[in-house]
């Protein structure tokens, strides 16, 4: 018997934990990591809070070439994926 193992890149889910990088540098960092995905690509974001002023950032920015699709939305556990078409 084997066991399926695969990475999320394989099926082009990207993984993006922000509670990991200092708060100073987080909005250039998911703006940067967001810029670097091709057409079909998500970006999971994982976070403490809702980022509502950062996803208004990220419409005015992107437009219609990015999706944004709550996973989670509870309190302490935020989980988006943001889409690049």
């Amino acid at each position: 018997m084997t066991n399926a193992v695969f990475s999320t890149a394989s099926i082009g889910l990207y993984p993006f934990d922000a509670r990991g990088v200092a708060k100073r540098f987080r909005h250039a960092a998911i703006f940067g990591a967001l810029s670097a995905l091709e057409p079909g690509e998500t970006m999971r974001f994982y976070n403490d809070h809702d980022p509502l002023p950062l996803l208004a950032q990220i419409e005015a920015h992107f437009g219609s070439r990015v999706t944004i699709a709550y996973v989670a939305r509870a309190p302490g556990e935020i989980i988006i994926d943001f889409g690049i078409a």
